[in-house]
């Protein structure tokens, strides 16, 4: 590997061009640094400070490959270094004039040995410290302290671990190494937060809404958890937004009976008290209602006979009215 490299400011190596403070490609800034080498973004308009570089991708695929078809990648890789052994490095060069292995040779010397580690890739997310001082990354929490709430951070996402590191100055925060299993919470215990937030009153307030056992449950997963459970918050106050209040009410007070503190068994509850409730109203009529014929409040058929008899009588009685 170089010691020193000209940049062009394509956006693989260089993002902002600046004369005095360019901004790099953070991944080709790390692999430069794994590999110990210095870089220097060309000039804008100014070819004379780049370097002269062979173009050898496409030297190779017009010249030794063109035409050429191979059965297997070992049968290309071995015609390959055959054509360069015998013909492309003893070649004298279009432009130098010069033999292209005699020019190695004297480069050779100043080339620096290659890490006995390969690169690492990663790729950069920006992500806000959440109420419980953690970092959300597919699902699952990391715990982001020093870093205040609120505030972004960059994370730095490798194969099997990620890093959290100062926005601005990308100084390194913290490392965790990537869970697998989605809704794990990396925090110690020691950094649980217990006191409540505003976000925890908001929480809690619209619990009480729902009912008191929502309201009971919500804090008992709050003392029991700290702000990490406050997910487990927003979710069961987000099933009213879905199911009937009193329906949500009734597993949050079945969950309080059995001890049940998974918010998804707590959806599976009122999930079912729902198909419940919908079955009833389903459910049409088994038997016609009877009309009753003996009761306290209905009188005998002679006693309606008599009342009807007495107002004719009584009404045959009373004189005309005279109009003169």
């Amino acid at each position: 590997t170089t010691h020193y490299v000209v940049l062009d400011n394509l956006k693989e190596g260089v993002l902002a061009p600046d004369l005095y403070e360019p901004e790099l490609n953070p991944v080709y800034a790390m692999v430069l640094r794994h590999y110990g080498v210095v870089a220097d973004p060309a000039r804008v308009r100014d070819p004379n400070r780049k370097g002269t570089v062979e173009h050898a991708i496409g030297h190779t695929q017009a010249t030794a490959l063109k035409g050429k078809r191979f059965e297997s990648l070992e049968e290309q890789n071995a015609f390959l270094e055959h054509w360069e052994t015998r013909w492309a490095a003893p070649r004298i060069h279009g432009s130098t004039r010069r033999q292209v292995e005699a020019m190695y040779q004297e480069e050779r010397p100043h080339l620096k040995a290659l890490p006995v580690s390969g690169v690492q890739y990663f790729k950069e997310v920006q992500r806000t410290v959440c109420d419980d001082t953690c970092i959300r990354i597919d699902h699952s929490s990391y715990a982001a302290r020093p870093a205040r709430i609120g505030s972004r951070v960059l994370v730095r996402l490798f194969d099997h671990y990620l890093e959290i590191r100062e926005l601005r100055t990308q100084v390194l925060i913290r490392t965790h190494a990537r869970v697998d299993r989605p809704g794990t919470v990396v925090l110690p215990d020691e950094e649980r937060l217990f006191n409540p937030s505003r976000e925890t009153r908001t929480l809690l307030r619209q619990a009480q809404e729902i009912g008191v056992a929502a309201h009971q449950l919500c804090q008992t997963l709050f003392a029991a958890e700290g702000r990490v459970g406050q997910r487990k918050l927003w979710g069961i106050v987000g099933l009213a937004r879905r199911y009937p209040s009193r329906l949500v009410e009734q597993a949050c007070q079945r969950a309080l009976d059995e001890g049940i503190q998974s918010y998804k068994r707590i959806k599976a509850l009122t999930e079912q008290l729902t198909t419940q409730a919908l079955e009833q109203l389903n459910t049409p009529a088994q038997t016609e209602p009877v009309l009753a014929q003996q009761h306290r409040l209905i009188r005998d058929g002679q006693d309606y006979a008599d009342l009807f008899t007495l107002g004719a009588q009584q009404s045959a009685s009373l004189p005309l009215f005279n109009e003169d």
